[in-house]
């Protein structure tokens, strides 16, 4: 194999530069040419392609988001998008290609592998909803970007003695919210996994208040509701001050956590160790602290296991 390409593609997460640099520098090492190829498949699909060198990835190990730029690509779904993409991919020489993404970029490394092109998936998304992997790329920084906030809506929150109603991302896996939340020493955490009444809800916060505390903090996963319709449901049963704050897209960008420069940079690495061996169908990630990869299919078709353990633990430290 003696050319490979990498792209960035969904959503973007702080780590993706950290895998792009890897990749290239690799790849280089390995005596391969790299091939960049900007805004996902939609970018592969218009022959985006830009041949990629040391220099070109130098500074920006510390830097949030993707330097490839990222996309969505509806057309990448369908077989005759599938086709082009290997037609553009075979006419530029290229032999492998390594898409870093979340479960729907890894749709299109699957349809590319199953076709005949070898493709290496690189989990790259906040949300941490892939079931193979204990951690996705840009998960540990967007959580200590959600903490940070949650220390500095708590300040004001005391000084006025109200309750703050948080919601972080997450789409329906509520990992942000619970170990952010579990740090952020949160009142009550609400995801998509656990339902939690109404009442309960009310039932903690007035407890909390009656207990001496100035201020509370909520945690919403943006999968169990929106923030402005849980404050309402709380103010038509308590008299309670609150207010929302909805973090939105703050989540994806700032510089990357070690943990997430780690993580890109050891499966960028070994990304490139799998197509060198001329080996594709197959996803990064970690387990026990251990970087290995499994079959694409495989590994798509798990099934995330909420943490109720780690779950139960915030609730019982939140009294």
């Amino acid at each position: 194999m003696k050319r490979i390409g990498v792209l960035t593609s969904g959503g973007d997460a702080p780590g993706m530069n950290a895998a792009i640099r890897a990749v290239v520098r690799y790849g280089i090492y390995a005596g391969m040419e790299v091939v960049g190829i900007e805004r996902g498949y939609s970018g592969l699909l218009e022959g985006k392609f830009v041949p990629m060198t040391m220099r070109s990835v130098s500074d920006i190990i510390q830097r949030g988001g993707t330097i490839l730029r990222t996309a969505r690509c509806p057309e990448f779904k369908t077989a005759e998008g599938q086709a082009l993409g290997i037609k553009k991919l075979r006419e530029a020489d290229i032999n492998g290609l390594i898409v870093i993404g979340g479960d729907g970029s890894f749709m299109g490394a699957k349809a590319l592998s199953e076709q005949g092109f070898p493709s290496i998936g690189i989990p790259g998304t906040i949300d941490n909803d892939l079931a193979y992997t204990d951690y996705t790329l840009g998960f540990d920084t967007a959580c200590n970007t959600i903490l940070d906030a949650i220390n500095k809506i708590r300040d004001t929150m005391t000084s006025h003695e109200r309750i703050s109603i948080i919601e972080v991302m997450g789409r329906n896996c509520g990992d942000l919210a619970l170990y952010s939340g579990l740090g952020g020493g949160a009142e009550v955490i609400i995801v998509p996994e656990k339902k939690l009444p109404l009442s309960v809800i009310v039932e903690r916060i007035t407890a909390a208040k009656e207990r001496g505390k100035l201020s509370g903090i909520i945690v919403l996963a943006e999968g169990a509701g929106k923030a402005d319709d849980l404050a309402a449901e709380i103010l038509k049963r308590t008299q309670l001050s609150i207010r929302t704050s909805v973090l939105g897209h703050l989540q994806r960008g700032g510089s990357p956590s070690m943990q997430d420069r780690y993580l890109g940079t050891a499966w960028g690495a070994h990304a490139v160790k799998l197509l060198e061996q001329g080996i594709g169908n197959r996803i990064c990630g970690i387990k026990h602290n251990k970087i290995y990869d499994m079959d694409i299919v495989k590994g798509c078709a798990m099934k995330k296991r909420f943490n109720n353990d780690l779950y139960k633990l915030a609730e019982i430290v939140a009294r």
